[in-house]
């Protein structure tokens, strides 16, 4: 197991999937920090950092890497195991734009209502407190939130030679934007090209599900993962596991097709799983499930599908036990102290 930290120069950031030279090379078992940058890449600061003035499309939702990793190879997936999430400012910005978010016209979905304003929050990070400050921007109402930092955008290269937005959520991963991206999490990404090329930033202090305005509390990290390589195992679509839960990932337009491709994955997975017959499992999951949404603002959208594992009889340990080995990797790091 080999450590160390990435922590890229600013015109080393990446805004594709694919198409990139890889900035290091790991191996499964390998235990690394990332230094990841904010949508913004650090330029909306305050209030008068009005996004559409600072920034420039295409160079929004930067991401580090890729990572090239030994082994990888198409038909494999990728595990990848998050021991730590940490803000590496002390706070984070969100913002409406004119155009997007969930309430409001789009080009896609054009009306004659007015666009809304563009406005900054600044939010204040206690991370000895582990709580996140809003401050309304029209009055003195301040509301203490707790800090759940998670990552919204991971993933690995497409295939057939693609190269695509880091704005995007698709079958390779990309801009998932699911609070359940967190710390102790592990996402089984499938490979689609030789050496995966694994990239990640986007990073949030906290979002609500469906993230409707289209930005969370944005902020800079310092993030540390653990991977594994499964050979001769595929995932067609992401999929998350915790202690508690196992959840597929589905992303497309409209909403119900994500909601409809996440429950699928998940029904397969629980047949794979467990052995039930599948309208058995699909019946289980109908009552027992839950379907969290990542966001309704991306190109595609994303929900999830998830059941907790107690629910389940017997099951096998998913891909080999992965989650349970990369769990016990960040143990190890805990005990052999810093990085």
């Amino acid at each position: 197991m080999s450590q160390f930290t990435y922590r890229p120069a600013r015109d080393e950031l990446a805004y594709t999937f694919g198409g990139r030279i890889p900035v290091a090379h790991v191996r499964s078992g390998d235990v690394f920090t990332v230094h990841t940058e904010d949508c913004f890449g650090g330029l909306v600061r305050g209030p008068a950092d009005l996004p559409s003035q600072v920034c420039q499309m295409p160079y929004l939702n930067p991401v580090s890497g890729p990572f090239f990793v030994e082994d990888a190879e198409p038909g494999d997936t990728l595990a990848v195991h998050i021991l730590s999430i940490e803000p590496t400012r002390d706070w984070g910005v969100s913002a409406t734009f004119p155009y997007f978010g969930a309430l409001t016209s789009t080009s896609h979905t054009a009306t004659l209502q007015q666009p809304l304003d563009e406005r900054v929050w600044v939010y204040d990070i206690d991370r000895t407190a582990g709580m996140v400050r809003y401050q309304a921007t029209a009055s003195d109402h301040t509301v203490d939130l707790p800090l759940d930092p998670m990552i919204g955008t991971i993933g690995v290269a497409p295939g057939a030679m693609e190269s695509r937005s880091t704005i995007v959520p698709d079958y390779y991963g990309g801009n998932l934007d699911t609070p359940e991206l967190r710390a102790g999490s592990t996402l089984y990404l499938g490979v689609n090209v030789h050496g995966a090329l694994l990239a990640l930033g986007d990073g949030h202090a906290r979002q609500g599900q469906g993230e409707a305005i289209g930005v969370a509390v944005e902020i800079a990290t310092s993030t540390t993962l653990a991977i594994e390589v499964i050979k001769g195992i595929d995932a067609a679509w992401p999929r998350l596991e915790t202690e508690t839960s196992i959840m597929s990932v589905g992303c497309a337009r409209p909403l119900e097709d994500a909601y409809r491709m996440a429950h699928r994955d998940l029904t397969a997975w629980t047949v794979d799983l467990c052995g039930l017959q599948i309208l058995d499992a699909y019946q289980l999951i109908s009552q027992a499930g839950r379907a969290p949404i990542g966001n309704v603002c991306d190109p595609n959208y994303t929900v999830l599908a998830a059941i907790d594992k107690a629910l389940l009889p017997q099951p096998r340990p998913a891909y080999r036990d992965a989650h349970a080995r990369l769990r016990g990797l960040s143990h190890t790091v805990a005990a052999g102290g810093s990085r």
